[in-house]
């Protein structure tokens, strides 16, 4: 009778993970909400444009509505005066029919149409060519307003996903260890602050256009971080550069990637304190070079604003490009 060893495979069991694990995942998430907050701003920003260039066009459709009335009415008088002459001629048949344009090709062969007939028209048609055009224009913004909204709705959303993974990663821990947690937290905030203090003396040896941004920014360092913010309390990234350089008289856009395309390009080795310093692609962060590799910025959820080390990375992100206003 054979006989066999019956056996029975234990799966290995994971370390939980520490505390230290636990706050890199929440950073991460905040960082990548963060960075899908600012994707919005810049939905939010192609929105005011749209929608500013939507109103324009809703007014111009209506100036013209109202030209092509005007223009009609006219038209209308010189058929009256007309009638009443000798009836309503073939011209005038023509004119009133669903395509002026006809009456424009065969005016020319109708004796009785006056010059001043034939410019009436001529200004009814090319309204109306214009009126047509803008209409066309008009549906087209509509639906590119639209278009922005839904793709800032949806940044908005993924942002608040994001923090949501964090806070479901958070509840998971005890008190005890949210306890600990967080004075591992405000451990760290006194440390930047403290650091960021001790750097900061030397924004006040900057000049020009650069030093009022910076200065400016420093009196914001361990202002708190939130989405779309633009102080005095709270700061996003580009809130903050925003209001910086609008102290400094240079007006800026609320988003990392349309202040990007400020200013003139400035290549990795030739960056100077008063740059702004883009990351990712597409672009979901911004700060200000502070000089001796590092940058002043509002880092993301979860962090305050501070000096910190300037590097190829921001949070995974690459560094992409450096901008001087």
């Amino acid at each position: 009778m054979a006989t066999g060893t019956l056996l029975t495979w234990v799966a290995p069991v994971s370390a939980a993970p520490t505390l230290s694990d636990v706050r890199a995942q929440v950073t991460k998430l905040q960082i990548e909400a963060s960075a899908a907050a600012e994707a919005g701003q810049q939905a939010q920003v192609e929105l005011g444009k749209l929608t500013r260039s939507l109103n324009s066009v809703q007014q111009q459709d209506s100036q013209q509505a109202s030209s092509m009335a005007s223009l009609k009415k006219s038209l209308g008088q010189i058929a009256r005066q007309q009638y009443q002459n000798n009836g309503l001629s073939e011209s005038m048949s023509l004119l009133f029919s669903t395509d002026p344009s006809l009456y424009l090709q065969t005016a020319g062969s109708l004796s009785m149409v006056t010059a001043r007939k034939a410019l009436q028209l001529s200004r009814y048609t090319t309204a109306e060519q214009r009126l047509r055009a803008t209409s066309l224009t008009l549906n087209d913004k509509v639906a590119l307003v639209a278009a922005a909204k839904k793709k800032f709705a949806a940044q908005e959303a993924l942002a608040q996903t994001k923090l949501s993974q964090a806070e479901a990663l958070l509840a998971k821990l005890t008190k005890d260890q949210r306890d600990a947690l967080a004075k591992l937290q405000a451990s760290q905030d006194s440390a930047d602050q403290q650091a960021s203090l001790a750097l900061a003396a030397q924004g006040l040896k900057i000049s020009g256009r650069s030093g009022i941004a910076i200065r400016y920014a420093l009196k914001q360092l361990g202002s708190r971080y939130r989405f779309g913010a633009a102080g005095l309390v709270y700061w996003d990234c580009s809130g903050l550069t925003m209001q910086a350089f609008a102290a400094a008289g240079v007006s800026l856009p609320h988003s990392a990637a349309a202040q990007a395309g400020y200013g003139k390009y400035v290549p990795l080795n030739k960056i100077q304190p008063g740059d702004l310093v883009f990351f990712g692609r597409p672009i979901s962060h911004v700060g200000i070079y502070y000089g001796n590799g590092r940058m002043l910025d509002a880092p993301h959820s979860g962090a305050r604003v501070r000096i910190e080390s300037f590097s190829n990375y921001f949070g995974g992100e690459r560094f992409v490009a450096a901008r001087r206003l």
